[in-house]
């Protein structure tokens, strides 16, 4: 696992600053469904599959994306936005999946 952890921070760095970075930029309740819905579960799914090609399927990757996000519902969003760690959760998996496909061809 310690192997595993330098290879993970810049991916773990780039959710971070999806889901930190990307809510300041919305001015409305629009704005940030749109960020929360589209952007953001894009970001996260593009940066899972780059990880998975790049150093194949892990774990971490997804348990990381939940244990990031978060904290982001208290401090953007409301309550009903809990759910969303779950689903984050799998978009990253499924991103890192579909990755891990690409890496076992080269």
């Amino acid at each position: 696992m310690k192997k595993k952890l330098p290879g993970l921070l810049p991916y773990a760095a780039a959710l971070a600053a999806a889901f930190y970075l990307l809510p300041c930029l919305t001015t409305d309740t629009g704005a940030a469904m749109v960020m929360m819905l589209c952007v953001i579960p894009m970001t996260a799914f593009f940066t899972a599959v780059i990880y998975g090609v790049r150093r194949g399927f892990d774990l971490l990757l997804p348990a990381a994306a939940m244990l990031l996000f978060a904290p982001t519902v208290l401090l953007f969003y409301n309550e009903t936005a809990w759910p969303y760690v779950i689903i984050y959760g799998g978009i990253v998996l499924a991103g890192n999946g579909a990755g891990r496909i690409f890496h076992e061809r080269r």
